[in-house]
């Protein structure tokens, strides 16, 4: 069987296979002379000690080269001895179990048989070479099948035992010429069931080690020959016994093979300590390195601060890439990693010796430098540069800008406290416009105590009635006589006072409170709005609304249910927004706002001017209100005519346009009289600013409506010219090229209501949304 599994197989298994193959074979045909002899010529060969010899000699030497062979064929087998040194230790290990094996067969058996048989040492010669071949291979084969898995370790164990045994008791046998056909009788049923176990155990697809709990422990084998030995020596004493030469050797070639495995064992533990040393370093190096960019990570650079000289100057750069989330959005993870990698690569190329970089996750990037402020302050701002210049792709140049914030190592006590400074200054670089460098100062942190109170105090100010709304007027022009308001919101502490809208306005955006605000203020304002019109004025009322809430799925239906709540009518209600808001994502925009204005209200855009103006998007959006914004009221100064009549040219233009788009135009930011008469001079019809009034209460409010109020039946400056001067809701099909008309739900034309559903609202666009 083995034979013809060395046939299939190749290579190191192919030859474990031939040879225990032959081992095999050479040890049945060993053991068949031992039986042949035994059992035909034991009466003749009784007195014939010579013969005896000669045919235990014969029989010794096909056991032990059996033995040898198998050996060799099982350290050749895959799994079990891969390089020259664990065959070495594996056979020292044989050796070990094999000199107790043969120590307790020599000193139990051979020889008290030999003194009864009254045998010379020369005689016992093929008796040795015969078991101490045997007890080798035994322990060989016990050490090679404790590595095997359990289903082969038995077979190997009992085949390989049960040949070795019976070909060595055979030679015994016929060497001291005693039991002779009692173990005939025993080798001749063993012998066929070991050499199949053998068989059955090398035909096995490998020997490799199995799991831990299923390898016998090197310390069991270790102690069970010592032990084997001194309870064999001891009784051998104790029955008047002496010891030989032979035993003698074998105590020694004991002691040999384990002071000889001891020292492998040694040197193993040795190399693998080294081993062992070598992976800790990589791996120590692996968790303090960024396996992107092949900087230094957040852990590696706080192990490079705390080993950093406390008395020299260190100073640590913290840097953000502005607008990298769009890269990775746009172009593609791919591309983002790429761009990461060569920021890591400029960054390394543009230090100098001895200057760390560190990735700390995601786009944030950090420098850790030995210099003086004036000096990192340099080097930062020619990183700018480095770091925000184009980045060439095959899909295309990408280009972004950074932010960096600026820590002295002397304005921290503690490595916890530098990072924090970092962090605080480039927080405040990127507040402050991005792209900049910013260095850390020491009002940061008070500014950052009372963010985290703000925060903290926010979250529970509607619970304990801290906010109210004040109502900025907006009036018709040149009458100034107030037709519509906008919805601001005011905060008041008991502890912090009053804290103004650009302060907590931001956060509610950051910490996710703005939705919860929002719809504070737009239940207040329609609560308000309800009052006034059941009162009999002729008003309408503005709310701003953040992006956030405008892309919440659920904001519809929040607004018809404030309406339906307070019984407001829909067209009294106005809902601005901002160019912010129309630069994020404009289709996703205009799918919101025509359904908002599905509902009845009407949509303003606010700030018009200040920032991202684009005709062509202002051409796509469903809206019903145009507010100019202050920067173009207020500056530059307006030019006087000959005449003498003031003229704003910005305000003339986007009044123009907005009468061409259908649209009605407000003018936020009227401060003074000289701008109110330029604002008039372009035909704007509706203003709104400091000159009219700041926000008030609603109760001053109503005052103000109460004291404008016109006489029963007469007319009014702010009735609109015709029915442009009402434009309808535009749907998709809508022509901007001419004015639209009124819709029929809305009823006649009167002085108030046409003014009210015309205008829009102001200031708190600036106040309700500033992320």
């Amino acid at each position: 069987m083995l034979a013809l599994s060395a046939h299939r197989h190749t290579g190191a298994r192919r030859v474990g296979h031939w040879l225990l193959a032959v081992g095999g074979a050479l040890a049945a045909a060993s053991a068949a002379l031992g039986l042949f002899a035994l059992v035909t010529m034991a009466e003749h060969w009784q007195h014939e000690q010579a013969q005896r010899t000669g045919l235990a000699t014969l029989i010794a030497a096909g056991m032990a080269g059996s033995g040898a062979l198998l050996c060799a064929g099982l350290l050749r087998l895959p799994g079990v001895a891969e390089t020259p040194g664990a065959a070495l230790r594996l056979v020292l290990d044989g050796l070990v179990i094999g000199a107790a094996l043969w120590f307790v067969g020599w000193v139990l058996l051979a020889e008290p048989t030999r003194v009864l048989g009254d045998l010379t040492p020369s005689g016992c010669l093929a008796i040795l070479v015969a078991t101490v071949t045997a007890a080798v291979a035994v322990g060989l084969t016990f050490i090679v099948g404790a590595r095997a898995r359990a289903p082969r370790r038995g077979l190997l164990l009992a085949g390989a035992g049960v040949n070795l045994v019976t070909g060595s008791g055979l030679a015994i046998s016929a060497g001291i010429c005693q039991a002779g056909p009692t173990v005939a009788l025993v080798g001749a049923v063993l012998l066929p069931f070991g050499l199949l176990m053998v068989a059955l155990a090398g035909r096995a697809p490998e020997l490799a080690g199995g799991p831990d709990g299923d390898v016998i422990r090197r310390g069991t084998y270790a102690v069970l020959p010592m032990v084997a030995m001194a309870v064999s020596a001891v009784y051998h004493l104790l029955v008047g016994g002496d010891f030989t030469i032979f035993a003698v050797v074998a105590g020694i070639v004991e002691g040999f093979g384990l002071v000889a495995r001891q020292y492998l064992a040694l040197a193993d533990v040795r190399a693998y300590a080294g081993r062992l040393a070598e992976r800790e370093a990589h791996f120590r190096e692996l968790a303090h390195t960024d396996p992107l960019t092949g900087l230094a990570n957040r852990r590696g650079l706080l192990r490079a601060v705390q080993q950093a000289d406390p008395e020299t100057p260190w100073v640590l750069l913290g840097l953000d890439l502005d607008g990298f989330k769009n890269v990775n959005d746009m172009r593609g993870h791919d591309v983002g990693d790429a761009v990461l990698v060569e920021v890591g690569r400029r960054l390394k190329s543009n230090l100098r010796p001895g200057d760390l970089a560190a990735r700390l996750g995601g786009d944030e990037f950090a420098v850790l430098m030995r210099a003086r402020p004036a000096e990192a302050q340099r080097i930062a701002e020619r990183l700018l540069g480095v770091v925000g210049s184009a980045y060439r792709h095959e899909a295309g140049s990408v280009f972004l800008s950074v932010s960096i914030g600026v820590a002295d190592s002397a304005d921290a006590a503690d490595v916890e406290t530098l990072l924090r400074n970092a962090d605080l200054a480039l927080r405040y670089a990127k507040q402050r416009g991005k792209n900049r460098v910013e260095r850390y100062d020491a009002t940061y942190d008070n500014l950052l105590r009372r963010r985290t109170t703000l925060e903290h105090e926010m979250r529970g100010a509607i619970e304990r009635d801290e906010l109210h709304l004040a109502f900025q007027p907006v009036v018709a022009v040149p009458s100034v006589r107030p037709v519509g308001a906008e919805a601001l919101l005011r905060w008041h502490h008991p502890e912090l006072g009053n804290v103004g809208p650009d302060e907590f306005i931001p956060l509610a955006e950051e910490c996710g409170m703005i939705a919860k605000l929002g719809a504070w203020v737009l239940h207040r304002a329609c609560h308000q709005l309800s009052l006034w019109l059941a009162a009999g004025h002729d008003v309408w009322v503005s709310v701003n609304v953040s992006p956030r809430e405008l892309h919440a799925p659920e904001y519809v239906v929040q607004v018809t249910e404030a309406l339906r709540a307070h019984r407001v009518p829909p067209q009294r209600l106005v809902l601005e927004v901002t160019e912010h808001a129309v630069a994020t994502d404009l289709d996703e925009l205009i799918r919101r706002l025509r359904a908002l204005r599905l509902t009845g209200v009407r949509i303003a855009l606010d700030d018009f001017g200040a920032g991202y103006s684009s005709l062509g998007q202002l051409r796509r959006l469903p809206i019903d209100i145009l507010k100019i914004d202050h920067s173009l009221v207020a500056g530059p100064e307006p030019i006087r005519r000959p005449k003498g009549r003031a003229f704003a040219p910005m305000v003339d233009v986007v009044m123009r346009l907005g009468h061409q788009l259908g649209l009605e135009v407000i003018a936020e930011g009227v401060t003074n009289p000289t701008e109110l008469a330029a604002v008039v001079e372009a035909g704007c019809r509706f203003g709104q600013g400091q000159l009219f009034g700041w926000g008030v209460p609603a109760e001053h409010l109503e005052a103000m409506l109460e004291a404008a109020s016109p006489p029963e039946g007469s007319g009014s400056e702010s009735r609109p010219k015709g029915d442009a001067g009402k434009p309808a809701p535009r749907t998709a099909g809508n022509s901007r090229s001419a004015p639209r008309q009124r819709r029929p739900s809305d009823g006649p034309a009167d002085p108030k209501t046409d003014t009210a559903q015309n205008a829009g609202s102001v200031d708190s666009s600036r106040e309700m949304r500033q992320a």
